[in-house]
């Protein structure tokens, strides 16, 4: 579990075939002390293990499905992530509960300054866009960021100088992609309220506006 509180960024080192997945390594440009192999960071959003360790520098697998889920696909040596290493219980959670577990990818449609913040546009698709809401967060490459204004495809955020500083966001051109992670509290609410395929044809064990108010809840 994570926060969306970028801790500092890292540099691809390389990427390297490993079956149906790739091994990357990481340097990264803050100090991994009491990292051990084993434990979980967030490389732009994703969760990845961490299996090989040696000062600043880690190696992780990433597998076929995230892959497919991420802007991963296509990042080359020398390219820039963002770092958050996993939540502590005892952490104050700064930014929001985010999982790692990246939902799809969007693309940044628009790149305004206002004063001394950026106002960005991100375009997703309509599967991504049904959990946003206006002052809702989203996690964009791990990002912790509030949601300004959505409609369907697209949302926009607002980046202040210190997110900028400390992230990827700053050198993302307009065209760039980027992990997307909704919040992970709407998804759960849909399932409750909606079900599965398979619980639609057996009502009596969904949670809706019915079985609510019979439990006297409405």
């Amino acid at each position: 579990m994570f926060t969306g509180i970028i801790e500092g960024m890292g540099t691809i080192n390389g990427v390297r075939p490993s079956g149906e997945s790739r091994r990357m390594a990481i340097t990264a440009e803050m100090p991994l002390a009491g990292t051990n192999i084993g434990d979980s960071i967030a490389v732009s959003g994703a969760c990845l293990t961490v299996v090989a360790l040696s000062g600043k520098r880690f190696e992780v697998d990433v597998s076929a499905e995230t892959l497919a889920r991420t802007t991963f696909g296509t990042l080359r040596s020398g390219e820039r992530v963002n770092l958050e290493r996993a939540l502590r219980l005892s952490d104050r959670i700064d930014g929001h509960l985010v999982s790692g577990h990246i939902d799809g990818v969007g693309t940044i449609k628009d790149r305004q300054t206002k004063g001394n913040v950026t106002l960005i546009t991100i375009s997703v698709s309509p599967a991504l866009s049904r959990y946003t809401i206006e002052k809702g967060s989203v996690a964009v490459d791990g990002i912790s960021l509030t949601i300004n204004r959505c409609a369907e495809g697209l949302f926009d955020v607002t980046v202040i100088p210190h997110t900028a500083l400390m992230t990827t966001i700053r050198i993302k051109k307009t065209g760039a992609k980027v992990n997307i992670e909704t919040d992970m509290i709407g998804k759960y609410v849909e399932r409750f309220v909606v079900g599965s395929e398979a619980e639609k044809s057996d009502r009596s064990h969904s949670l809706n506006y019915h079985s609510l108010s019979k439990a006297g809840y409405m």
